[in-house]
């Protein structure tokens, strides 16, 4: 809608003054000047009926341009003043033309009616054709040259267009890409969690549920009670938990006296849910990152909670080392084993592996009917 107006503009404008020049040009006859005057008006005419439907139809593109051509010629022909129309002409068949040989086709008769309407005009002689040749020849070079080349930078300008639009496809694919990842990634972490944390406080309490039911059962109500006393404590634990979760904050087993005392505190209440004898030994630790200890609590209790469901076991030991190479978590037991490739449904050791791969770590299980070791690894470089 912008190009039809400013070419209306533009037509309207260039043939006012050319009407101009018609009538203040003198040693003309007033039938040369009627002459050019209607192939003037012929001209403008043509745009406003033709042209400024070019751009939605080939046919009116088509008779404006052969329009265009002759009443220029003929415009020429009676005044060689006229030939000033090609300042406009050439553009506008430039803009028009679908296609750039089109435009060079149009650009050719163009200049051959302009010539042809300077020959007329001059007389038939070997000047007339040499000025008349060489100003057409001159104006026709011109006008192909700058339409090329702008032209040209259209089609850069189309490329890069395209090539932004593309672009933002692309990162809008990539946006939508690592959202579901990251959804993905959070759900898995929200897995894990849950299955370290409030899966296991329930299955603990579901084993003391069910000893003091049988204390009940034993008219031991000292028993019962204490049983009572331990679920609620496990309760209390996993809604702590669960609250972590929702926050995103640090475990409930963590706090600020470190990672020796959260597998302590660990080690205590397996102990008072299984009755196994579950020890730590993690002296002499160096300090290590929050990211780190979240992954060696996570991983014993694990351990731990295989022990419960797979190992039938009297002992259980944790014993977290350090060293040049990185730090290691081993928890052993003296139970009957169990085999490793059928813990791998759920989220049991495969999400323990999930979580150390996600520090670089390593996870190793070995299991006899003499008893489990599980053994994780995490690099020097990771943990510090």
């Amino acid at each position: 809608m912008g190009f039809v107006r400013w070419m209306s503009i533009a037509v309207t404008v260039t043939t006012a003054v050319m009407a101009v020049l018609i009538i203040g040009s003198g040693g003309y006859s007033s039938g040369t000047k009627t002459g050019a005057g209607i192939a003037l008006a012929a001209f403008a005419l043509a745009w406003f009926t033709l042209g400024i439907r070019s751009q939605t139809s080939r046919l009116a593109a088509f008779a404006f341009v052969t329009a265009l051509v002759i009443t220029v010629g003929v415009a020429v022909a009676f005044m060689p003043v006229m030939a000033t129309l090609q300042a406009l002409a050439y553009p506008l068949v430039w803009v028009i033309s679908e296609r750039t040989r089109n435009a060079i086709i149009s650009n050719v008769a163009l200049a051959l009616s302009v010539g042809v309407g300077s020959v007329i005009n001059m007389g038939l002689s070997v000047e007339a054709l040499l000025y008349s040749g060489t100003v057409t020849a001159l104006s026709l070079i011109f006008s192909l040259a700058l339409g090329l080349w702008i032209t040209q930078i259209s089609k850069l300008s189309d490329q890069r267009h395209d090539l932004v639009l593309e672009l933002q496809s692309t990162r809008n694919e990539l946006a939508a890409i690592s959202r579901d990842a990251g959804v993905s990634s959070e759900r898995e972490r929200l897995a894990r969690e849950i299955h370290d944390t409030i899966a296991q406080d329930l299955t603990g309490l579901v084993l003391v549920a069910q000893r003091a039911q049988r204390e009940l059962d034993n008219n031991n109500a000292a028993g019962a009670a204490e049983q009572l006393e331990l679920i609620e404590d496990s309760a209390r634990a996993a809604l702590a938990e669960a609250r972590a979760l929702v926050t995103a904050s640090a475990p409930v087993g963590l706090t600020g006296d470190g990672i020796t005392s959260a597998l302590t505190r660990l080690a205590a209440r397996y102990s008072r849910e299984t009755h196994l004898t579950v020890t730590v030994e993690a002296a002499g630790l160096p300090a290590i990152a929050r990211e780190t200890e979240v992954v060696v609590l996570r991983c014993a209790q694990e351990a731990l909670a295989n022990v419960r469901k797979h190992a039938n076991a009297t002992r259980a030991t944790i014993l977290v080392t350090a060293d040049e190479a990185g730090l290691a978590v081993t928890v052993t037991d003296d139970g009957t084993g169990f085999d490793p490739s059928t813990a791998h449904t759920g989220f049991g050791l495969e999400g323990m592996s999930e979580r150390l791969a996600l520090v670089n770590g390593r996870l190793d299980v070995n299991s006899s009917p003499a008893g489990t070791t599980v053994h994780a690894t995490i690099p020097k470089e990771v943990f510090a």
